[in-house]
C-alpha cells in the first residue's frame, strides 16, 4: 500500500481492503471517484494514484452495488475475487488488468488477445460484447475488460465441466448458450464477437429493432426451436463497398453450427491481412 495516498483522503472516507499480505489498499468513497460504467451488480470507478505528484497510472475500481441482496453480494464477491485472481496470470497487452512485461505492441482490434487466451491460458472468454471493449483515443490501442465469468477450456477447447455454464449478455449470447444440449467451447466467443462487428456496422445493439425500421425478421422470439435465441441479425444492406470484407467476416462468425465459425486466431491473421497496404 501507499501511505501517502492513504493520507489524502479524509477520515470516513474511504474503505481500506487487507490482503492476507502485510500491503494495503484505500479505496475512496464512491461519491469521491469518477463513475465509469456499471454492470451486472457492479459499478466501475475511476481511482486515481498519483499523490504528491507523483505518476502513477489510473485504476478502474469495481464496487457491489448497494442495492444488491446478500446472496447476490456474496455471488458477485466471489466472481471478482475469481476475475482478480485469473487476471494475475494474464500477461498481454490487449486485456485490461492483465501484465503485459516486455509487450509493448497494442493491436487496434478487439480480437487480438483472444487466441491468447483460447490457446495459451486455455480460458473462454463468455462475455464479447461492445462494453466489453475499451478504445483508447482515435482507435490507437483497443482492449478488452471484464474476464469475470470466463471459463476453462480442455484440451479439445471445449468447456467440458458439467458444473460451468456459460454466464454471457443475452443480445450477444451464441445459440449453443441458450440450447440446453449445446456444447460450450472457444467457438462461443466468435459468435459473440460477429455480433460486436455488427454493431459495428448498424450502430445498435443485436436483436433490438433499428429506430424507424420494422422489426426484423430475424428477431423472433424462437428460433429453429430455440427458446430466446432471436437468431442472427442481417447485416445492414446500405454499406460502404469498403465494408464488405466486414460484413463477410461477421456472417462467417455468426455461423449456427460453432465448428463453421472461423478460429480466433484465423480471424486475427485475416485482419492482419485486411490491414496491410
Amino acid at each position: 500500500g501507499d501511505s501517502h495516498s492513504r493520507s489524502q483522503t479524509p477520515p470516513g472516507l474511504s474503505l481500506e481492503v487487507r490482503d492476507a499480505g502485510p500491503a494495503s489498499i484505500t479505496i475512496p468513497a464512491s461519491p469521491f471517484m469518477q463513475k465509469l460504467g456499471f454492470g451486472t451488480g457492479v459499478s466501475v470507478y475511476l481511482m486515481k494514484r498519483s499523490p504528491r505528484g507523483l505518476s502513477r497510472s489510473p485504476w478502474a475500481v469495481k464496487k457491489i452495488s448497494s442495492s444488491c441482496s446478500q446472496s447476490q453480494r456474496s455471488l458477485f464477491q466471489q466472481r471478482l475475487r475469481e476475475e482478480a485472481q485469473k487476471l494475475r496470470n494474464l500477461q498481454h497487452p490487449n486485456i485490461v488488468g492483465g501484465n503485459s512485461p516486455g509487450m509493448e505492441r497494442v493491436d487496434s482490434h478487439p480480437i487480438n488477445p483472444i487466441p491468447y487466451l483460447h490457446t495459451e491460458q486455455r480460458l473462454l472468454h463468455g462475455d464479447i460484447k461492445s462494453p466489453n471493449v475499451v478504445v483508447r483515443g482515435a482507435f490507437d490501442a483497443v482492449k478488452i475488460c471484464d474476464v469475470g465469468v470466463s471459463l476453462p477450456l480442455d484440451e479439445n477447447l471445449a468447456v467440458s465441466d458439467p458444473e460451468l455454464c456459460y454466464v454471457g449478455t443475452e443480445p450477444w449470447k451464441p445459440p449453443e448458450a441458450l440450447d440446453p444440449d449445446g456444447i460450450i467451447s472457444d467457438r462461443s466467443d466468435i459468435f459473440p464477437f460477429g455480433l460486436t462487428l455488427w454493431e459495428m456496422l448498424a450502430l445498435n445493439i443485436p436483436h433490438l429493432p433499428l429506430e424507424g425500421r420494422p422489426f426484423l425478421e430475424s428477431q423472433i422470439p424462437t428460433w429453429e426451436g430455440i427458446p430466446g435465441w432471436a437468431g442472427i441479425p442481417r447485416a445492414p444492406e446500405a454499406l460502404d463497398p469498403s465494408q464488405e470484407s466486414v460484413r463477410e467476416l461477421f456472417g462467417a462468425c455468426t455461423a449456427r453450427e460453432p465448428r463453421q465459425r472461423p478460429a480466433a486466431a484465423r480471424i486475427v491473421q485475416a485482419l492482419e491481412g485486411n490491414l496491410q497496404p
